[in-house]
């Protein structure tokens, strides 16, 4: 299947401020696909480079040099212009939705935003907010609320629904569920696929939680100091890593018996990071 999104051999660092010119590498020739309607996660530890490549895609971060090509065409260095008309194939969810929705606009006003500036009519967007809150499984009268009035989970159902408001073609998620609880971490990875298979939307998952993955995606790529160490179906990865590093992931994972995460401590420690 020929991929949706293609990354290749992608580099960048970040301005530095003072006399040197460049900063850091903080990204290290990735290279990584998504096929429609595929979820593959990128998963590693704060500071790896993974929300540096979602940003990439998205393009709120210039690379230094690679390719990221959107259904064959290069995206890579888009003017702002043509940013904003690409914005219906490729939305985003961040880790926080309460930050990214607005507090004084109702949720109806949110969700319609989008589509009443790609020119459907009001009436029009109205029927659609009420069918997108259906779908990401709020009531009717979420429409009338603010943000303020949900809880942690349902902001989160409100950000997919924004999302999927023009129609994606891939969603880049950002760190979704780590700020939820495991119940509501379950319920809405749930939704997301569900969402997915009615919709054939493909998701960029971005996350630290191998657990989460291991749920959610179909494929895998492990990414530590900015470099892909390993990658794969998302059962295989998570099952019989290759990389130490992989393998410290999963290991760090916490269980509820005592005896086996003592035995998880110990071969972690046995276990090098890669250099």
């Amino acid at each position: 299947m020929t991929a949706l999104l293609q990354v290749r051999d992608l580099r960048l660092r970040y301005p530095s401020p003072g006399l040197r010119r460049h900063g850091p590498e903080i990204l290290r020739g990735i290279s990584l696909d998504i096929a429609p309607g595929e979820t593959l996660g990128l998963v590693g530890e704060s500071g790896s480079g993974k929300t540096t490549i979602g940003r990439a895609v998205l393009g709120l971060a210039q690379p230094t040099a690679g390719v990221i090509s959107f259904d064959g065409r290069d995206i890579t260095h888009l003017r702002v212009r043509e940013r904003r008309a690409f914005a219906r194939d490729i939305q985003v969810v961040f880790q926080d939705p309460y930050t990214s929705l607005n507090p004084s606009l109702q949720i109806e006003t949110t969700l319609a935003e989008p589509l009443i500036a790609q020119g459907l009519p009001a009436q029009e967007a109205r029927r659609r907010v009420a069918d997108l809150l259906d779908r990401v499984e709020l009531p009717a009268d979420a429409a009338e609320r603010y943000p303020r009035e949900f809880s942690g989970g349902q902001r989160q159902r409100v950000a997919l629904a924004r999302a999927l408001a023009l129609r994606p073609r891939l969603i880049v998620c950002d760190e979704p569920v780590s700020a939820l609880d495991l119940t509501t971490q379950a319920r809405v990875l749930d939704l997301m696929i569900e969402l997915q298979r009615s919709t054939g939307v493909a998701y960029l998952f971005i996350t630290h939680d191998l657990a989460v993955v291991r749920h959610i995606s179909h494929r895998t790529a492990v990414m530590y100091r900015g470099e892909i160490v390993e990658s794969g179906p998302t059962r295989q990865v998570t099952s019989k890593p290759t990389a130490d590093y992989t393998r410290k992931l999963l290991l760090a994972a916490p269980t509820a018996d005592p005896d086996r995460q003592r035995k998880r401590r110990e071969e972690r420690l046995r276990l090098r990071s890669p250099a």
